[in-house]
């Protein structure tokens, strides 16, 4: 029933060789990547108005001015981040650079603030979603958390389907928001050629404070939320259609463009007219108003800024579980999040970010102004750490033009640098010190994770040809053929030794199997495999959905219908007991699954299987 439930609601799954299938062609990996990049420009443009109208009229009268600073930020970012694509075009974005071109500490570090990034965009991104409609409609302000719940969990379960599906779901709201709103700037262009421009001093509330350098390098630390997203596409190059480097390369170009234009457009508006917000609306919605009035063209473009928006989250989808991935491969995270799921997606890190960023939404009420200040620290610092790892890495290389490459990313993580400086500065009572707080105790759990898997390695290590030799013999190897005995076999280590050792105590009839969950590791664990145990047969059994139990228990099955002897093959199973309770956390729970399955597979109803458990303790 719960199997039946699952595939309605996220689909059947899908085979590995389909993974090549499922790529993102241009326009597909636009909508599906690029959202939060086009939407920033909405929240951004409402914290720089947040920003400077406690100045009144001559804080108001800057926000050009500061948009002009930040869409030059934009470009050279951009401009940075195309040379991290050509540079590193299996992606990872932030966090791969850095560790291999800085160390291990800056990498962790710009995960960290990376995984920050994203989770706060998913939830800035649901919430600014929600406050657009609320403008709008604001009977709907009261309910505003429950609704970015419900977009966020709408959100997850389309990702959960497929990266092909959520680009496709993806098209209608972002191509629909560039129809609408990129033809209200042109028109607002043409009323401010016709009209002139507005009046601050009229329209502007009185301040209530006096203008200040502060005052202005605060609009612009709250102004930079414009540059988040523009890191999604050198992240997931992988996901384009070949070639990937060049096709990621073209829709960046394409999404920076249209980032600069919505942006310096629609704040050049905002000032030339003098558009105010009143209160429970944002500045886009008075914009908007302005330009269309109140009727059908106000509300088409407004349901389209809330729809992207709200699907701007899926930026996050899209990169936090890859990135998480690569993080828990190189054993900085729990492992079980560097697996791809049924659908051909990290559906672990999809449910994980899910999660934590619906804690989010609920601890900050759904407020996008409380929420913005941590977002735009994370976002600049993996901003900075890359760029300076791309410097490193072109003079590393020293191909041809590698000085001016080291030049435009060295340009880049000074002026992100100089941003995040700026937004610590000015932003740390408001919420920047949880960032500052957060990215040391990520680090701690990093470093705690990948020492654990270290010493797991150390104690399940195999030292060589002679650690057999120097291991007493216990092996009866004069018995009858009788049980049957198969052993499952994930990898070749001491645990594995235990288990085949024990196997051969109680029979001289022992296979073992391995589940080729990954196309080609089978090879490798066969290699080693004959190195230790050339008499006891390995067989190889392909999983294209990668599982573990069912592909197992279908060899079960098949192995007893060879022998058709009335017996079941009695199954070995190794399993890791970890000496603290978090560390189980660590581990897949794949033995458990098995056990559960086998036990309640009855293909014989007078004959039960023999389900022997072989722990493997480990401690440090």
């Amino acid at each position: 029933m719960l199997t039946r439930i699952k595939y309605l609601l996220i689909g059947s799954p899908l085979a590995t060789h389909h993974l090549e299938n499922r790529r993102l062609n241009k326009i597909r990996a636009l909508a599906a990547l690029s959202p939060n990049a086009l939407s920033s420009f909405a929240y951004a443009n409402e914290e720089i108005f947040l920003g400077l109208v406690v100045a009144g009229a001559a804080g108001l009268s800057l926000s050009l001015p500061v948009g002009l600073v930040i869409g030059g930020l934009l470009t050279v970012v951009a401009l940075s981040y195309l040379q991290t694509i050509h540079g590193y075009p299996s992606g990872g974005g932030s966090f791969v650079v850095a560790q291999e071109n800085l160390g291990t500490v800056p990498g962790l570090i710009a995960g960290g603030a990376l995984l920050i990034d994203y989770l706060l965009c998913a939830a800035v991104c649901v919430t600014a979603g929600v406050a657009a409609l609320a403008s709008a409609f604001p009977v709907l302000w009261p309910f505003k958390v429950e609704l970015s719940v419900l977009l966020l969990a709408i959100l997850m379960l389309a990702n959960l389907r497929g990266l092909r599906e959520t680009g496709t779901l993806m098209v209608i709201p972002v191509y629909l928001f560039l129809f609408f709103y990129l033809p209200m700037i042109a028109v607002g262009i043409v009323r401010s050629i016709l009209e002139g421009p507005g009046s601050l001093a009229a329209a502007a509330p009185p301040p209530v404070q006096p203008l200040s350098t502060f005052v202005i390098l605060r609009a612009f630390a709250m102004g930079c939320t414009a540059l988040t997203g523009i890191e999604a596409i050198s992240n997931g190059v992988p996901a384009f259609q070949r070639p990937e480097a060049k096709n990621a390369s073209r829709t960046l170009l394409i999404m920076a463009l249209l980032m600069a234009v919505l942006f310096v457009g629609s704040i050049g508006l905002i000032r030339y007219l003098a558009v105010v917000a009143g209160p429970q609306e944002t500045i886009t919605s008075a914009l908007a108003r302005r330009l269309l009035g109140s009727g059908p063209a106000y509300l088409l473009v407004q349901a389209s800024t809330m729809a992207i928006l709200a699907v701007a989250a899926n930026t996050s989808f899209a990169g936090f579980p890859r990135v998480v991935s690569i993080m828990a491969k190189d054993g900085f995270l729990p492992r079980q999040l560097g697996k791809l799921g049924g659908r051909l997606v990290f559906t672990n890190g999809i449910l994980l970010l899910g999660g934590i960023a619906g804690g989010v939404i609920v601890i900050f009420r759904g407020d996008t102004h409380a929420l913005s200040p941590l977002f735009a620290v994370g976002a600049l610092l993996a901003f900075t750490l890359s760029q300076a790892g791309m410097v490193v890495h072109w003079a590393r290389e020293r191909g041809r033009g590698w000085w001016f490459k080291a030049a435009l990313n060295g340009l880049g993580a000074v002026a992100t640098g100089t941003a995040v400086g700026i937004v610590f500065l000015t932003k740390f009572l408001e919420g920047a010190w949880i960032v500052a707080l957060l990215i040391p105790v990520l680090m701690v759990l990093f470093l705690k994770v990948h020492s654990h898997y270290q010493t797991v390695a150390q104690v399940v290590a195999l030292e060589g040809p002679s650690f057999l030799v120097s291991l007493p013999s216990r092996l009866p190897l004069n018995l009858p053929l009788h049980p049957r005995v198969v052993v499952p076999v994930s990898d070749v280590h001491s645990g594995t030794y235990d288990v085949v050792q024990f196997a051969r105590s109680i029979s001289s009839n022992v296979m073992a199997v391995h589940i080729e969950v990954e196309p080609g590791t089978g090879q490798r664990i066969v290699e080693q495999w004959e190195r230790w145990w050339r008499d006891v047969p390995l067989v190889v059994v392909p999983s294209p959905y990668r599982s573990v139990a069912e592909p197992l228990l279908e060899f079960l099955d098949a192995v007893d219908a060879l022998y058709s002897d009335g017996q079941l093959a009695v199954l070995v199973l190794p399993e890791l007991v970890p000496d603290a309770w978090w560390k189980g956390a660590l581990h897949s729970s794949t033995a458990w699954r098995i056990r559960v399955k086998a036990l309640s597979r009855r293909q014989h109803p007078d004959v039960r299987r023999t389900i022997i458990r072989v722990p493997l303790h480990l401690e440090g």
